[in-house]
């Protein structure tokens, strides 16, 4: 599936579809022990300024989302499984304002709620828009797993956790992510 930029709805900065981007995606139910690695890994993108993409959609996901808010200059890309709603602009006002945060949907405003349908399409358009990806867990058999067999994600770095029952070790190319050495480890 590709779907073509002309077809997407934009709230914010489009320029920063053109800056490079590490797509963050975690399945909904993963194990608590993990939460501080993949902190620190949000600490590093923020330092770092990476852009992030993401749906941020599962309880991490919208955790790692309230965190990158917090920096300053930090460009964040929102991916949507429904139509852009008139109360995103109010809530993110100075965000967007800001040029650091834009939300993107192929979905109509008439789309007010996600399904799996939409869900799908939506993780499939992260994985079009980004280079990389960062996932700290895949549980098996989820949705998450079925998309890293899409061809958008084929190709592509993948980073994740080394975790016991973590399917994303699995994942063809998958890396283990380790902080670098400015969080007190050298690593990839």
């Amino acid at each position: 599936m590709t779907i073509d930029p002309q077809e997407l709805r934009l709230l914010g900065n489009a320029d920063l579809l053109q800056l490079s981007k590490t797509a963050f995606f975690c399945s909904r139910h993963y194990p608590n022990d993990m939460e501080r690695e993949a902190n620190l890994w949000a600490l590093e993108q923020r330092a770092r300024g990476q852009c992030i993409v993401s749906g941020f959609h599962s309880q991490l996901e919208q955790q790692i989302f309230r965190y990158l808010l917090q920096g300053p200059t930090q460009p964040i890309v929102y991916v949507l499984a429904r139509g852009i709603q008139p109360n995103i602009r109010s809530e993110y006002g100075p965000e967007i304002r800001a040029g650091r945060l834009l939300f993107v949907t192929p979905f109509e405003p008439d789309v007010t709620t996600s399904s799996e349908e939409t869900t799908d399409i939506r993780n499939l358009l992260i994985a079009e828009l980004a280079q990389q990806f960062f996932v700290p867990f895949l549980r098996a058999g989820g949705q998450l797993e079925q998309l890293f067999r899409a061809p958008a994600t084929q190709h592509k770095p993948i980073f994740t956790l080394d975790l016991p029952d973590n399917q994303a070790r699995q994942l063809p190319g998958a890396q283990l992510y380790q902080p670098n050495s400015m969080l007190g480890r050298h690593g990839g």
